[in-house]
């Protein structure tokens, strides 16, 4: 019974490192949705350990297995997205290393040509001359635009 109490307050300490937009979006109580936007709003201490305590006696009486299912939903959404910025990011790279089949990729993909172009460029004049990377964020965002259509 401890072994399950201590599981649900563990659920309920996931619950607390999500966003807020996050916790809005999955369905539970108000009286524990009110409890896991107060503990956002402490920091340290022992109020928040007891704070976290309450939000294991509300869990109780809430059914876990929505709750754990949306926190397995939402994990697995932050993975992907790591995995497509770290594709993005390697798209970039190659780009700027002047990879022109990965280029004739991209516009195959729908982007505008002299625009990408244009961003490598200024993406290569930029790394060569040990500039800050402006342009080479520019072109990232748009490979991410590009990404999302």
């Amino acid at each position: 019974m401890k072994r399950e109490m201590l599981a649900l307050q563990a659920l309920g300490e996931k619950l607390v490192e999500l966003s807020a937009d996050q916790i809005k979006k999955i369905d539970m109580e108000l009286e524990l949705r009110d409890a896991l936007f107060f503990a956002k709003t402490i920091n340290k201490g022992e109020a928040r350990r007891r704070q976290l305590q309450y939000i294991g006696v509300l869990m109780r009486k809430a059914d876990p297995g929505p709750i754990q299912k949306a926190l397995d939903i939402i994990g697995k959404g932050q993975l992907q997205d790591a995995k497509q910025f770290e594709e993005l990011e390697r798209w970039r790279d190659e780009l700027v290393k002047g990879n022109d089949g990965l280029m004739e990729e991209i516009v195959g993909r729908g982007a505008d040509r002299q625009t990408l172009r244009r961003l490598v460029l200024n993406a290569r004049k930029e790394r060569e001359g040990n500039k800050p990377p402006k342009a080479s964020r520019a072109l990232f965002r748009f490979l991410k635009a590009l990404s999302k259509q």
